[in-house]
């Protein structure tokens, strides 16, 4: 299974006020609810392709640490257009993505990003579209099992 994942508005909601916690890896702590949540589909099976406008600021291997230090274990883990033209929207880089590769699993967008409410039907069909304040949470887990056709 593929999930595609963004970071600001999914792992670490957006709530400027109270500021983030930064920790000593260099990147946020993520929000419990959403590392909870994420954990349920994270198998050996699992790629998780980062979406998030961060992706560059890291390694691959960087950023699975990154996970590990805040309880997520992902052996396949990859960035989304990597070097592609930085000034893409989102949902371009999606579908840039999607032009070039075929894939044959299942796959989820989660995402806070709203331009993805402008993707394709059979895009737009696996879209976990939350919050940016709240972030990925339990409420989401029904969802993302339907459109993985996961079975509870």
């Amino acid at each position: 299974m593929l999930i595609f994942l963004d970071i600001d508005g999914v792992m670490v909601p957006a709530k400027n006020w109270e500021g983030h916690t930064l920790l000593v890896d260099g990147f946020y702590q993520f929000s419990d609810k959403a590392v909870n949540t994420l954990r349920q589909f994270i198998s050996a099976e699992t790629t998780v392709i980062l979406t998030t406008s961060h992706k560059s600021r890291f390694t691959v291997d960087e950023w699975k640490n990154i996970f590990r230090n805040r309880g997520l274990e992902i052996e396949n883990l990859k960035k989304l257009n990597e070097g592609y033209n930085l000034y893409i929207s989102r949902k371009d880089d999606i579908l840039v993505w999607f032009s070039n590769n075929n894939p044959t699993e299942e796959f989820v967008i989660i995402d806070d990003d709203k331009s993805l409410n402008d993707l394709p039907p059979k895009l737009k069909e696996k879209l976990i579209l939350t919050n940016a304040l709240i972030g990925l949470t339990d409420s989401h887990i029904d969802k993302i099992k339907s459109i993985l056709t996961i079975t509870p």
